[in-house]
């Protein structure tokens, strides 16, 4: 079953570590890949200066201030695509960024195994027949630990040490 509105339209804090063993759904030449989301980092807010929406609203960020259960796709270092889910409620911006899925550790990685572009920016992941997240219907319980954010050494010191990074914690 699809994640719904009501999921998605809680606080990136809360919905970053409850993405951990959901499934990440992309239909592919008419056959749906899914892949259990073992990764994820939260960016919350203009006060979030790791945040792509810390100078505001842009061309670039305007999805984020959208209600949350949308993708937010944007070109990292000119090569690799970085899939994000908004999350929240309309005109707050904030996301989460899917870092790992199935055996794709990095989210480069993992949006290039999954042909996701930006040509998917936008896309409503509670409608989209092209890419969705799903629930673990096993009902296991996905244990994690917490760590600090990746690549965003231009952050104040206080928002590079959030811990915001979710991963599945397999020694448990």
């Amino acid at each position: 079953m699809k994640l719904g509105f009501e999921f998605f339209s809680r606080p990136a804090f809360e919905v970053a570590p409850e993405l951990l063993g959901k499934l990440l759904c992309r239909k592919l030449n008419g056959n749906a890949i899914k892949l259990r989301i073992s990764e994820t980092e939260c960016y919350y807010g203009e006060e979030d200066s790791a945040c792509h929406a810390y100078k505001g609203k842009t061309e670039r960020t305007w999805i984020m201030y959208e209600n949350g259960g949308r993708a937010y796709i944007y070109l990292c270092y000119g090569v690799h695509n970085m899939l994000n889910i908004v999350t929240g409620v309309k005109d707050f911006p904030e996301a989460v960024l899917i870092r790992g899925a199935g055996e794709f550790n990095g989210p480069g990685k993992l949006t290039k195994a999954l042909k996701i572009d930006r040509s998917l920016n936008g896309e409503n992941l509670i409608d989209s027949d092209n890419l969705w997240i799903e629930y673990d219907e096993s009902g296991k319980e996905y244990p994690y630990k917490t760590d600090r954010r990746v690549g965003i050494a231009y952050a104040h010191e206080s928002d590079r040490n959030r811990l915001w990074r979710f991963l599945l914690n397999y020694e448990k």
